[in-house]
This record gives C-alpha cells, structure tokens and sequence, in this order.
C-alpha cells in the first residue's frame, strides 16, 4: 500500500507516518516544514518538500506514486489566532485541502483521513458528540467542518472514500514547543524552559482534555484497514478533563518548581471542551493508555533533550485589532 501523509515532518503527521511504515505502507511526506522539522521525518518514508496549495507539485506527487491512501493531516492549527489571519487560514486549510481532494478524486484513492478538530463543535456542547450538530466559533472551526462537508460531497459525487477524525488538545514528542500560538502543553514547556512565567489566559478554569500522541495516531494509521469506520466523524483523545490552572501544577511539579504565573486577559474561546469517545471505542477499539502525568513526563524529558527548536513561525497577522499576547509576543 502506498500512503501520502500531508504534515509528515510535524507532530501528529510525523507519528502517523511512523505507524504506517510498521504497517507495511510505502510512505511519501508532503510537508513544507513551516512547523515542522525535517528530523523527524521518519526512517523509510520518502520526503518532498512543498505546499498542500501547490496544485501542480501535489498532482505530480499523485501520478508518480499512484497513493491508495491519503492522511490529510497538514495544516496551521492556531485556533485562538485564526481570527486574525484569516486569508492564511482558510488558504492553507480550506484551498490546500481541496487541492488534496480534487488529486484524490483523479487518481482513484481507495480512502481519504483526515484530522479535523473538536473546534468544528463551536461552545456549549459537552461533552462533544458526533451526532451534535457543528456550530464553530472561529475561522479555524470553520475551516475544518468545511473540510469534513467537502469530503462528504466528494463521495456522494465521485465514491471517495474518507475517514474524519476529530482529535483535541494532542501533546507529546515532536510538537514544536517553539509555535508561541498553538498547544498549550508545549507553551508552557518552552516558558519553562526559558525561565519565563507561564501565561494564563483570564482565570485558569477553562478546561480541555489533554490527549497523548499515543492514544492518538496509531489509531488514526490504522484507520484505513476498518470498513466500519468509513464515512464516519470520529471524535479521539482523552476522556478526563483538566484545568489550565491544574495543568500548571502538574507541569511544575515535573520541573520540581512552583511556577511563577501570568494572568492576560481572557480571549474569546470555547471556555470548556471535552468529548465522548463512545464512537471510537466501538469501532477501532479506543482505550486512552497513557494519564496526564506520565505524557507530561515522557513529553518533558524528550523536551529537555531537544530544547526549543525554532521554526519560521506565525504568518503574519492580517487583522492586529486585539491580537492575544503570547510567549514571546
């Protein structure tokens, strides 16, 4: 089987890819390392560097290797920052994605995955089911459930195949703890890090359900070799939620510090959000392994080797009308 995995040198693409290798897939990465680092590309799959956007790179990509599969997990995933770079966010995670979708139309792919996000839910709704109606509050929401309806308009057309899945708040080895805009876990680690207090944005209560990379991407891999699981939204990650404010704790307790903390003002996010996972136990046989605290700690010592790497960032801001400060900012 030959796989493409868009976002193959970033965090979740590049575990994904990794555990299709063990599956026997040839795998090729697409990814034009903005957030991602070429290191982590993993042994055994074939690199090309360029854009999801790039029309005529992704259709020579498609006819050479003739993919039966397409992980579609590429995209900037600063939700809190959507707001202002809207442009980028819709270029990048809507147009990229239809470029994917078209290729895969045209050259018979037997199923598309792709990662969208619990932010399609919008607020108000947990915990988060698949059977919820989407009411996103943001462009980048709003990008990935235009994503999910396009893929359902491609099969009604034309019979491709996909599989969405909905992850939240993945943390783990590979996340760029340099991105100063995206993944909580990951800010904090590089304040700490750097020795700056760790920023909380209004009071600490809002709470997420932190998901360890583990839990996520050999099910995600693996998700192509189950018929049952085709044309399905499915939600995946951790089942405990956990306050910003508890996080804070746990991540000082792994440095053996109290940390010091910043209070910013409160942004205009989805307050509480968690999901049911009832839909992924019963068809791939979800069971969320690894707690809060030993991802913490795996996530930290991996951290602590490979410091904070840098990459070329945040796009820059189309609308700078209240723009969240962040670390570094």
């Amino acid at each position: 089987m030959r796989s493409l995995i868009t976002g193959g040198a970033g965090f979740i693409g590049s575990h994904v890819a990794r555990h299709c290798l063990a599956m026997g897939h040839e795998v090729v990465v697409l990814d034009d390392l903005s957030g991602g680092f070429r290191d982590q590309v993993t042994d055994g799959a074939l690199f090309a560097e360029g854009s999801i956007t790039d029309d005529a790179l992704v259709e020579r990509l498609f006819a050479e290797h003739r993919f039966d599969y397409v992980y579609h997990i590429a995209a900037y995933a600063a939700e809190g920052l959507s707001h202002f770079i809207r442009r980028f966010n819709y270029s990048n995670n809507i147009i990229g994605s239809a470029t994917l979708i078209n290729a895969a139309v045209r050259h018979d792919v037997k199923c598309f995955v792709f990662t969208s996000s619990i932010a399609t839910y919008g607020a108000a709704q947990v915990p988060m089911r698949e059977d919820m109606t989407p009411h996103p509050e943001d462009p980048y929401g709003i990008a990935k459930y235009a994503v999910e309806l396009d893929l359902d308009a491609a099969h009604r057309q034309f019979g491709l195949n996909f599989v969405i899945f909905r992850p939240h708040n993945v943390y783990g080895e590979h996340q760029n703890i340099g991105d100063r805009y995206r993944n909580v876990i990951g800010i904090f680690l590089a304040q700490m890090l750097r020795g700056e207090p760790l920023a909380i944005f209004g009071d600490g209560e809002q709470q997420r359900a932190f998901s360890h990379i583990d839990d996520v991407a050999p099910h995600i891999a693996r998700s192509v070799d189950v018929p049952a699981a085709r044309g399905q939204a499915i939600n995946i990650g951790a089942d405990e939620p956990c306050s910003i404010i508890r996080l804070v704790e746990l991540v000082g307790r792994e440095f053996g510090i109290t940390p010091k903390v910043t209070h910013l003002p409160p942004r205009n996010e989805v307050v509480h959000a968690w999901s049911d996972h009832d839909r992924a136990r019963r068809l791939l046989g979800v069971q969320p392994l690894v707690g809060l605290e030993d991802g913490l700690h795996q996530m930290a010592e991996w951290a602590r080797r490979v410091g904070v790497r840098s990459s070329p960032g945040a796009p820059p801001i189309e609308v700078d009308k209240g723009v969240p400060w962040t670390a570094g900012g």
